[in-house]
């Protein structure tokens, strides 16, 4: 489970205060796989990390009861002088995990021969997406956390891989996925949600949601 209780959190641009939530409240609960529409600029990337604590509120507080996945690529634990062999060992040393086990998995996974041993940061952009995403699904989570703006592989069989593999841990996870595109939410959420105005409005369907997400567009 996730709760934000009275949750605010704002930038200074430099002339103006940026608004990303303001004295908000909402709880996601194991087994509600959850999707967030919200629009390019609202703070979708900021909320996500907050969820997973990479960033503090101002103000109000964020509850974690369940084993919360670090965003779909996420970089900010991979050593970027280090190869993937030696990240994924020691990350697996973290989760208390076996290291044989997750270096083989991501080594599969990511299907980057050679590089695999060679140090993350001479990764193109698409392998280091593939190489983190690849560590999320070595470790198990209850809530898997998806930032639409987040980098993303283009590579056509890892993204089959990759989708098996997460269809199959959400069946006993849950997903939260933040998108400004309503059909991406589709393959995941159960219910749904509009960022908009400082606030996140929950709803039952991503249908509800979708109507005032489009009513505010039109607006």
């Amino acid at each position: 489970m996730i709760a934000f209780e009275n949750v605010s959190k704002s930038f200074w641009t430099g002339k103006t205060r940026k608004v990303i939530l303001e004295r908000a409240s909402f709880k996601v609960e194991l087994g509600n796989s959850l999707g967030i529409l919200a629009r390019n600029g609202t703070g979708k990337t900021t909320l996500i990390n907050m969820m997973a604590g990479l960033e503090k509120p101002d103000e109000g507080r964020i509850i974690r009861s369940s084993r919360i996945s670090f965003p779909l690529g996420f970089m900010g634990g991979i050593n970027s002088k280090h190869s993937a062999v030696e990240n994924s060992r020691y990350i697996a040393r973290l989760y208390g995990l076996d290291p044989d086990y997750v270096e083989s998995f991501c080594r599969w996974l990511t299907a980057i021969d050679e590089y695999f041993d060679m140090p993350v940061g001479t990764y193109s952009a698409g392998m280091r997406s593939r190489f983190s995403f690849s560590l999320m699904l070595a470790l198990e989570f209850d809530i898997y956390l998806i930032d639409e703006g987040m980098p993303s592989s283009t590579d056509v069989e890892f993204n089959r891989k990759a989708g098996q593999i997460l269809r199959q841990r959400l069946k006993n996870a849950t997903v939260i996925i933040v998108s400004h595109q309503a059909q991406t939410l589709e393959k995941f959420a159960r219910s749904a949600a509009v960022m908009r105005n400082g606030q996140l409005y929950m709803f039952d369907t991503l249908e509800e949601a979708r109507r005032l997400y489009d009513y505010e567009a039109q607006s």
